[in-house]
């Protein structure tokens, strides 16, 4: 199973939108994969609970156990303040260390204006790598997402034509480090 991370908990958002698009490609080749939608966990019951505690909340408890046993994650992240979500950041520092991270594959989609999400895939790029998962080299940077994403579309047919080669791309880098022993659910 794929599990698509909508990176922020701000409703009704674009990152939404967009994991929405990605799911339905990984779908339509007939591949599991399932939405974590921050904006629906409930990150208020997280600030009693302290890091690395066994008593998070259960749906939160839930989608940790997800991503522990997820396939690949495709974290989908807009630019806050030249960074990922604080909400992102501090769901990721609640997962399970090493499960979560080692050997995973991780491909990154960011969205936002002039640069499209660059320096929130670059901060996750660095978080990921030192935690030894396994980057897919193919990241998307939306760009001017207003004109990109219309009404829950993708209107620009190079970035959907991007869209496709990364999910394309991500099935077969999961593959390939399967084949050979290399994946987190095979160490």
């Amino acid at each position: 199973m794929i599990y698509i991370i909508s990176g922020t908990n701000r409703p009704n958002s674009r990152t939404r939108q967009v994991a929405e698009h990605i799911l339905r490609l990984y779908k339509d080749k007939t591949h599991d994969a399932e939405i974590i939608d921050l904006a629906t966990l409930p990150f208020n019951e997280l600030a009693s609970a302290p890091y690395g505690s066994q008593e998070l909340p259960p749906d939160i408890q839930k989608a940790i156990a997800k991503i522990d046993a997820a396939d690949g994650l495709v974290i989908i992240t807009p630019e806050y303040n030249g960074s990922m979500p604080g909400a992102l950041k501090y769901f990721i520092d609640h997962w399970s260390y090493p499960k979560s991270f080692e050997y995973r594959p991780v491909a990154f989609i960011g969205l936002g204006f002039r640069w499209g999400g660059l320096r929130p895939v670059e901060h996750l790029q660095q978080v990921f790598g030192y935690r030894n998962a396994y980057i897919f080299p193919e990241r998307i940077f939306l760009s001017n997402i207003t004109n990109v994403l219309v009404d829950g579309k993708i209107t620009d047919e190079a970035v959907a034509k991007l869209m496709e080669k990364q999910t394309s791309g991500f099935m077969k880098f999961i593959s390939a480090l399967k084949s050979e022993k290399l994946h987190s659910n095979q160490i």
